[in-house]
C-alpha cells in the first residue's frame, strides 16, 4: 500500500460561516492534498457545530471509519472558524464542536485533521488560514495523512 497520502481519498467537511477564512483554509488543504497525491470530496455544513454531525453521518453511512472495509474515504479534514464574541456562545461552540469531532473520530478510528480555527479576531483567523501549504488547512491535511499512514501500516501489520 502507498505510504503517506498517495492514493488516499479524503473527505473535507467545511463550514464557510466566515467565507474568506474558509476559502483560505480550503486552498491550503487542497494544495497539500494534491501535492501528496491524494484525492478529495468536499461537503459544506452551516457552522462548526454541524461538522461533527456530518462526520457521524458519514460513519453511519459506511463511507468512512474502520468498521467498513468498503469505506469510500480514508480520512477526514475539517475546516472552519469560530471567532470570540461578546457572549459565552464562543465557548459552547468551540468546546462542543471539538469534543464531539474527536469523539466520533476516536470511536470510529477515523484519521482526522482539524482546522477549525478558534480565535479572538478575524485578523488572527486570516493570519492562520493564509499561506497555502504553510497555513492551517494544509497542516490539518498533513495531520490526517500521517494518521492514514499509521492506519495503513497497522493494516499491513507493520509498526510505523
Amino acid at each position: 500500500m502507498p505510504a503517506g497520502g498517495e492514493g488516499a481519498h479524503i473527505l473535507i467537511i467545511e463550514s464557510p460561516y466566515y467565507q474568506a477564512i474558509c476559502a483560505e483554509l480550503a486552498a491550503g488543504a487542497i494544495a497539500e492534498l494534491e501535492a501528496a497525491g491524494a484525492t478529495y470530496e468536499r461537503i459544506v455544513v452551516p457552522g462548526a457545530l454541524e461538522i461533527p454531525q456530518a462526520l457521524a453521518q458519514a460513519v453511519k453511512a459506511g463511507l468512512i471509519g474502520s468498521d467498513d472495509a468498503n469505506a469510500r474515504f480514508d480520512g477526514c479534514v475539517v475546516l472552519g472558524c469560530v471567532i470570540r464574541g461578546e457572549t459565552s456562545h464562543y465557548d459552547i461552540v468551540c468546546n462542543n464542536a471539538n469534543h464531539w469531532l474527536m469523539h466520533v473520530a476516536v470511536a470510529n478510528a477515523v484519521p482526522l485533521g482539524n482546522a477549525i480555527l478558534t480565535v479572538d479576531t478575524e485578523a488572527q483567523a486570516l493570519e492562520r488560514a493564509r499561506g497555502g501549504r504553510k497555513g492551517k488547512g494544509a497542516d490539518a491535511v498533513r495531520a490526517c495523512l500521517a494518521v492514514v499512514a499509521i492506519d495503513r501500516a497497522f493494516a499491513d501489520e507493520e509498526v510505523p
